[in-house]
């Protein structure tokens, strides 16, 4: 089974979880991906920083993360 992500997954777990998420955050605008106060990010709070709506982006990565469990 997939791993699922929540809009309180901090962006470091998610990067461990499967990195090829990145492009998916960079797409967004998230181009900090690599600076130590991102890691420590919430999905939910960076989504908000970037002014992308939390659960859609939630729903992208759950959508990646299924599709590349297969």
């Amino acid at each position: 089974m997939a791993a699922q992500v929540t809009g309180k997954t901090m962006i470091g777990e998610l990067l461990q979880i499967d990195e090829n998420i990145a492009p998916i955050l960079l797409n967004i605008g998230m181009h900090c991906l690599g600076c130590p106060s991102s890691q420590m990010e919430t999905i939910e709070e960076a989504a908000m920083v970037h002014g992308i709506e939390p659960d859609s982006l939630v729903k992208e990565i759950n959508d990646f993360l299924a599709k590349s469990d297969k």
